[in-house]
């Protein structure tokens, strides 16, 4: 089971999760009104990708924009969430190993201890946005079976991949459900909510450009929340 895991399964899910996306973006850009919200006028491009670009960072920092320190709990919450679910995957050793492997890719990995931490912080992450979703009736009203599914399947992914890493009980039965769980991820990315992998930076760099463009941001700073 591990070699069909990691092996045509592995093969299959990167496929559908790198088409898909690749699909997602296409149909973004298109679905973009050419006379209202296409905003990289060629006159502007120079200011629209500055300010495309400003705005796509200053929200991967936590507490770099407005909305993000009003929202001390969920920006936690969400920066720790990601720690475990992007930083882990792309360079913890373990997933290195397969890499090399399957693809004959490499690149830096983390320390142990380092992934270890980073894990448990999205953990916890985890449990905080669900509880944030149980609690807040404006956040539960909006959240359907899906985004339950794939936050549960995202913190089971986790778990799972600690479990395993600290040699519980079931070792082996836990790496498979990890990679499983993984995997199941990567498919269900282009069809989901998770999809915001590719198209936080649209949305961002369509937001960042319209601001610096046609409403001055690019004249405010920094600070101003694009």
């Amino acid at each position: 089971m591990y070699a069909f895991l990691t092996g045509p399964m592995l093969w299959l899910s990167l496929l559908i999760f790198v088409i898909g996306l690749a699909w997602r973006v296409v149909r973004y850009i298109k679905g973009l009104d050419w006379k209202l919200e296409r905003v990289a006028y060629g006159p502007g491009m120079n200011i629209g990708l500055k300010g495309a670009v400003t705005s796509a960072l200053q929200w991967l920092v936590p507490f770099a924009t407005h909305s993000w320190r009003k929202q001390t709990y969920f920006t936690i919450a969400f920066f720790f969430f990601h720690l475990g679910l992007v930083i882990v995957p792309l360079f913890l050793a373990g997933h290195a190993v397969i890499l090399q492997e399957r693809f004959g890719i490499s690149w830096p990995t983390l320390p142990m201890c380092v992934a270890d931490v980073f894990t448990v912080a999205g953990i916890i992450g985890g449990v905080m946005m669900l509880l944030r979703r149980l609690a807040l009736p404006e956040v539960r009203f909006i959240t359907n079976f899906c985004d339950w599914f794939v936050l549960c399947l995202s913190l089971f992914t986790l778990t799972a991949g600690f479990l395993a890493r600290l040699g519980a009980p079931g070792y082996e039965s836990w790496l498979l459900w990890h990679i499983f769980a993984a995997e199941l991820i990567l498919i269900l990315a282009p069809f989901t909510k998770l999809s915001h992998i590719v198209l936080y930076f649209m949305s961002r760099g369509q937001l960042g450009m319209d601001f610096a463009i046609k409403r001055g941001g690019a004249t405010r700073g920094p600070a101003f929340p694009w």
